[in-house]
C-alpha cells in the first residue's frame, strides 16, 4: 500500500490542495511543516494525533519541520465562538522553550519559531509586503471568519492568517518547504499561504488537512474543550494516559488506532475483528494504550501503568511501590489521619458511608478492604503501624471505590 492509500485508510486526510500531491507523497523528498502556537506548556493527545503525521512522513522519505509559533501565540488563532484570552510574552516565550523540548524529546525533528522571522517586520512592511497580496472578499471567504461576523472579529485574529501564510512563504523561500500539514480547522490558512506563494513568488506549493481527533459525539480533545489529556508525563500521568486509552468508547477505539498508533494495517484489521466478536477481551483497548504510551513515555512507563492498573483492578495493592500508589490514587478522595481509629469510625467520620449501620454491613459482607486485605471484624482498629510505608492507609469500598488516608 503506497503512503497516500495508507493514509487514506488510515483516515488522516481530510482535505487535499492538488490531485499532483498524491504522487508526489508517494515518491517522497518534499519538505513540509506542521505546527502549533505555544498557548500551553505541554501538547495534549489532539496535538499528538496531528504531529505524529511528521514521522509517518519522515518514515516514507520527506523531511520533516515542526514549527511552534512564538509569534502567532501572541495573536490567537481564531475560534469559532470567541476570541481566544491574550497570553503574555512571557508565557508564550515559557511555553515555547516547553513545548520545543518536548517536541525534540518525542519526534526528534528540528523545531523552529515563526518568532524568528516574525519580530522585525515592521508594520508598514507588513501591509507592503503581504497585505497587499490579500483580497478582504477572499479573506472574508474563508469559514473560520464567516462563521465569526455575526458575533464579531477583531483586526487582530482576522490578521492571523496573513501571518501564518507568511510562515509558510518564509519557509518556501528559505527551506524549499513545499508541503504545510494541518488539522482541518486550518484549512482556510493553509491555503492562504498556498496562494500568497503563487502570488509572490508565481510558484507552487501544496497542503493537506487531517480530520481531528473527536469523541463518539464529535466534540474534539484539547485544552480550550476543558477535558486535555497531556502529553507531559507530570501533567497526564502514564497511568491516567492508561485509564483514558484504556476506556475510549467501542466505536471509537479502531479510529484511535489508526490515528494514534504505527500498528500495521493488518494488525489493526485484526483487532477490529476482536472488538467486534469479543469485545469483553478489550484486546484493541490494551494494544492503544501499549502502543501509545510506549511510543511517548517509554516501555517501563507503560508497564508500571498496567501492573497499577491491575492492582487496583485485583485489590493487591501491596506489590505496589509508593511511586506506583501514589500515582494511582492520585485523583481518589483523599484524608488526612492520626492516632489510632475504628474502621467504623472511619467509615461513618469521612462520609465512605451513610452510616454505622450501613458500615457494619459493609464490613460484614467483605466488602471493605484495608490495604488490600478485606476486613471482617467491626472492631478492627487502623493505626499507623499497619500503614503502608508507614505513611498510607488505603481502603476500598466494593469493587472500585478507593479512598487514600495519610498519617
Amino acid at each position: 500500500m503506497k503512503l497516500y492509500d495508507e493514509l487514506k485508510w488510515r483516515g488522516l486526510i481530510n482535505d487535499i490542495s492538488s490531485p499532483e500531491l498524491i504522487e508526489k507523497l508517494n515518491n517522497g523528498g518534499l519538505t513540509f511543516y506542521i505546527g502549533t502556537d505555544p498557548t500551553g506548556d505541554s501538547m495534549h493527545i489532539g496535538h499528538f494525533s496531528s504531529f505524529l503525521i511528521s514521522k509517518r512522513l519522515k518514515d516514507a522519505g520527506h523531511n520533516p519541520i515542526l514549527l511552534v509559533g512564538g509569534a502567532t501565540g501572541l495573536i490567537g488563532d481564531p475560534k469559532p465562538s470567541s476570541e481566544r484570552p491574550m497570553i503574555t510574552k512571557e508565557e508564550v516565550d515559557h511555553n515555547f522553550k516547553c513545548l520545543k523540548e518536548q517536541a525534540e524529546k518525542i519526534f526528534g525533528f528540528e523545531v523552529v519559531n515563526n518568532n524568528d522571522w516574525c519580530k522585525d517586520i515592521n508594520f508598514i512592511d507588513f501591509l507592503r509586503d503581504y497585505g497587499k497580496y490579500f483580497n478582504i472578499n477572499y479573506m472574508l471567504d474563508k469559514d473560520i471568519v464567516k462563521r465569526r461576523l455575526d458575533s464579531g472579529i477583531t483586526y487582530t485574529e482576522f490578521s492571523y492568517m496573513i501571518i501564518q501564510a507568511l510562515d509558510f512563504l518564509h519557509l518556501y523561500e528559505t527551506r524549499e518547504c513545499t508541503l504545510q500539514v494541518a488539522g482541518q480547522d486550518q484549512w482556510g490558512n493553509i491555503t492562504a499561504g498556498i496562494e500568497l506563494i503563487r502570488k509572490k513568488l508565481g510558484k507552487e506549493a501544496y497542503a493537506f488537512t487531517m480530520p481531528l481527533l473527536t469523541k463518539a459525539d464529535g466534540t474534539k480533545f484539547g485544552k480550550s474543550e476543558g477535558n486535555a489529556v497531556w502529553l507531559d508525563k507530570n501533567q497526564t500521568s502514564s497511568y491516567e494516559l492508561y485509564q483514558f486509552l484504556i476506556n475510549v468508547e467501542d466505536e471509537k477505539v479502531i479510529d484511535y488506532l489508526k490515528f494514534l498508533t504505527f500498528l500495521s494495517v493488518d494488525e489493526i484489521k485484526e483487532l477490529e475483528k476482536s472488538n467486534q466478536t469479543e469485545p469483553h477481551l478489550r484486546k484493541a483497548h490494551k494494544a492503544l494504550a501499549r502502543e501509545v504510551i510506549t511510543f511517548l513515555h517509554g516501555k517501563d512507563e507503560y508497564d508500571s501503568a498496567e501492573k497499577i492498573s491491575q492492582a487496583l483492578f485485583s485489590g493487591n495493592i501491596k506489590e505496589l511501590t509508593k511511586k506506583q500508589l501514589e500515582e494511582g490514587l492520585s485523583n481518589v478522595p483523599s484524608f488526612n489521619i492520626s492516632g489510632e481509629v475504628n474502621i467504623i469510625d472511619l467509615l461513618v467520620d469521612n462520609k465512605i458511608v451513610s452510616s454505622k449501620r450501613e458500615a457494619r454491613e459493609f464490613v460484614g459482607n467483605n466488602a471493605i478492604s484495608i490495604n488490600g486485605d478485606k476486613i471482617n471484624s467491626e472492631n478492627f482498629m487502623i493505626n499507623k503501624s499497619i500503614a503502608i510505608n508507614n505513611e498510607y492507609i488505603v481502603v476500598r469500598k466494593g469493587k472500585k471505590n478507593y479512598y487514600l488516608f495519610k498519617y
